[in-house]
């Protein structure tokens, strides 16, 4: 796949504090990669080298083969920034937002009026693109923000904890156009506080602690990283001490015991062994009746890996 962003060795100290510790990886074409940590993990320092706010001590950024730094004009069109802080005018109208920032970035005529259009439909605005924004609930008002920031049409789009603050309604409308930007081929940097949004959009996850990427992958790879195992609650009758016996030297089963209504076991990659898992506990005379499997998520992962509860930090 392409590479859009590629992020090498990236530091930065400010004093004796190092804030930002060797920091690397890209983004592809299409995908969305989440950047998770706790506060004070320099994930806001990485993300300001990133987007060419900030001069890195040591290392480079790249989009889409261009050097990014705070005196790279140029490159950084290739970007968008959707900060936490509104960046929009609240006495102008939502498409008169979009039209002051579409000229800063050169944009004019029918370019920018039939891409004001697009991220209205996009961002679910269209309707009320004549309405001042000060009119606007928080959520409309992020919206705009993500349109804003797709108006020039980047390759690259930064969202730094966009649903902060917001409505359900809105915040699902949010990530429903994230989606939609993924689907699109936009390379996307996604932070939040709120891991379901991770779970749900991001492809690829970066965990960042103490200045240092400290494991990254997909949600699967990241559980087998760690050790993490899926629970299987199998339901029925039978002679469970022999069904645990015989499930406890079972390919893929690490763990076996038996519970209230049948047997649980702690398997490895369930939905690989979960057929010879049923076909021996149904050989050692078990009847089942039901099954049920819990797959640990990113939040478990992120507890396991800096010990705190990614909504806590």
């Amino acid at each position: 796949m392409t590479a859009v962003m590629v992020a090498k060795g990236l530091a930065k100290s400010f004093g004796d504090l190092v804030a930002v510790d060797g920091v690397g990886f890209s983004i592809n074409q299409g995908e969305t990669y989440g950047l998770l940590g706790p506060n004070g993990a320099g994930k806001t320092t990485t993300i300001s080298m990133i987007a060419g706010l900030l001069e890195a001590d040591e290392g480079e950024v790249r989009v889409g083969g261009d050097l990014i730094n705070p005196r790279a004009v140029t490159p950084k069109r290739r970007m968008g920034l959707v900060p936490q802080e509104l960046a929009i005018y609240p006495d102008l109208t939502a498409r008169e937002n979009l039209e002051f920032f579409g000229r800063l970035y050169g944009m004019g005529g029918s370019e920018l009026a039939d891409r004001a259009d697009r991220v209205l439909d996009v961002v679910g605005l269209h309707e009320r693109q004549k309405d001042l924004t000060k009119e606007f609930s928080g959520g409309m008002k992020r919206r705009l923000n993500i349109g804003i920031g797709l108006l020039h049409n980047p390759e690259l789009l930064i969202l730094d904890e966009p649903t902060v603050g917001v409505d359900p309604q809105s915040r699902n409308a949010i990530l429903e156009a994230v989606e939609e930007l993924s689907r699109a081929g936009i390379a996307v940097l996604y932070t939040t506080h709120y891991m379901e949004e991770a779970e749900r959009l991001c492809d690829r996850v970066g965990i960042i602690d103490q200045g240092k990427i400290i494991a990254e992958g997909t949600r699967r790879e990241l559980v087998e990283m760690v050790g993490e195992k899926d629970r299987v609650s199998i339901s029925g009758t039978g002679p469970l001490a022999e069904v645990v016996r015989q499930l406890s030297s079972t390919v893929g089963v690490a763990e076996a015991g038996e519970s209230e209504s049948g047997v649980t076991l702690l398997v490895e990659d369930s939905s690989s062994h979960l057929a010879a898992i049923l076909s021996t506990a149904a050989q050692a005379g078990m009847a089942v009746s039901a099954v049920e499997i819990e797959q640990p998520d990113l939040e478990a992962v992120f507890l396991h890996l800096t010990g705190k509860a990614l909504r806590d930090v």
